[in-house]
This record gives C-alpha cells, structure tokens and sequence, in this order.
C-alpha cells in the first residue's frame, strides 16, 4: 500500500466550499499531514463532481497521485467521502483501511484548421455542429463505418463518465473500473432518408472511434463540461489513453448502492 504524507486540496471557489475546505485541511494537519500544493501524493477535492474534474485536468491526470473526493452537497459520483464521515475516512487512511482503483481515462485528437490539438477526459467528449444544428458525420471502430451519423450531437463517454451526461440520453451504466468507451447518439434522426443508431454502443479498450463530418465541420467540443469551438474539423479520434489515475476508496464502497441512491434522487426530482 503506498505510503500518503503530502496531500493537496482542490476547492470550488464558493463560500461553502471553502469553509468545508478549511475543516479538512485542519483535520489532515491534526493527523500528521503536510499540506504541499507542488509535490503531493494524494489530491483532494472538497465540492461536487465538478471539483473532481477540475482537479484531475489541473494536475494533468498524474498516474503518481492518489485522487479522493469529499462532497459538499447533494450526492456525486465522483466523491466518494461526506463530511460527516471524514474522521472515520481518516481513521481508514491511517490504518491503511482502504483500497486503490485505477480508472481509465480518455485521450482525444481532434485535426482542424489551425492544426492539431490533443487532450485527456475523465468522463466524455460531447461533439456538436457549432450552429447547434443537426450534426452530421460517418462513424468508425478502427476504421470500419458504423454509420452516417444525423443528430443533435454525439457523446463518447469512459466508464465513469456513463452515470454523466450519457446517462441522460439512454445510454447504459458501466462499473467504472470496467475500462471501455461509449458512443451515445443525441436524439438522432431516423428515416427514410437517415439511419441513425438508436442506442449506445459500449466499445471495447483496444479500438479507436473516429470522427469524420460530412457537413456543419465548425464544431463544439464539450471536454468534460469544458466547451471548445474548432474550425473545418476533418477528424475526431478518441480512444482510451495507456495510463490511467488511482481512486482512494473505502473497503465498503459500492458502486452498486451509488446507482441505487442516484437513481432514487433522480426519482425526487
């Protein structure tokens, strides 16, 4: 079990957040901690899912840190700790009572008109004409067609990124410790003129998807909630990177029992 001695705090930039964030610093120090926001081992985010995000892409989705997320507020995925919890979290870390996940992320190119640029995701690529007119491209799994894709947009998400934004438009729900990509059709148009895919399509962790429009090829590409417009893009490939990041976890998380309690929020709502 790797040893944790450095740890640094990523904190959304509202009020709540911060006081929550001063709690936690203390309660790390107390316990022997040293706070260090250049050479750390183990990066903690106090907020939501969102803080989760920014501090994966901020450290550069460092395979040598250790990721934990404590939740301010209503329930996220991707923070695992609740405030009421963090003394009994502290305890596991000092006795070593936790387990270590690695989790794939996404590496992305996108070739456009002022060249090529190249980025990582931890939860999806969402991919829309910047008109937000229909968008219209051909689809392919390591250079075989899927299809001639017409619809409002298309989210290729990871494993943990399923219960995101691909949820809400049908697409399945995946164990994010099970490394694959999925391509999920934004309301596509099906006629006699356009066969779109209906549903999502899970891929397996060695192919490459790629992305090729065929008009409407000014673009909006959303990288994990992150909107960024291209110009005359010719292609989109996007696959699993070789490296992935460590998630701290409890020895009693479970995935299962978060989709349950997700599932019944959403029922609230």
């Amino acid at each position: 079990m790797k040893s944790l001695h450095k740890v640094a705090f990523f904190i959304r930039d509202v009020d709540e957040s911060r006081r929550h964030a001063a709690t936690v610093a203390i309660c790390f120090v107390e316990q022997g901690y040293v706070i260090d926001d250049e050479d750390y081992d183990l990066a903690v985010a106090v907020g939501g899912d969102g803080t989760f995000l920014s501090m994966v892409e901020s450290s550069n989705f460092d395979e040598d840190v250790i990721y934990v997320g404590i939740n301010v507020g209503t329930l996220g995925f991707l923070q695992e700790i609740k405030m009421e919890e963090l003394n009994s979290f502290l305890d596991d870390l000092k006795t070593g009572n936790y387990k270590i996940d690695e989790i794939g992320i996404q590496e992305t190119v996108v070739t456009h008109k002022t060249g090529v640029s190249r980025f990582f995701s931890l939860n999806e690529i969402v991919v829309r004409a910047a008109d937000l007119k229909l968008t219209k491209a051909n689809i392919y799994i390591d250079g075989d067609k899927l299809e001639s894709l017409v619809s409002d947009g298309l989210i290729v998400a990871t494993s943990t990124g399923s219960t995101a934004h691909n949820l809400s438009y049908g697409g399945s729900i995946v164990f994010d410790t099970f490394s694959c990509l999925q391509v999920t059709p934004m309301a596509p148009i099906n006629s006699s003129v356009y066969m779109s895919l209906q549903n999502s399509l899970i891929v397996s962790p060695d192919k490459t998807i790629k992305i090729v429009p065929f008009e409407n090829d000014d673009l909006i590409i959303t990288i994990d909630g992150k909107n960024q417009p291209y110009d005359e893009v010719t292609s989109i490939e996007t696959r699993l990177a070789q490296r992935k990041i460590s998630r701290l976890r409890s020895d009693h998380h479970s995935f299962t029992q978060k989709v349950k309690l997700e599932s019944r929020s959403i029922g609230k709502k």
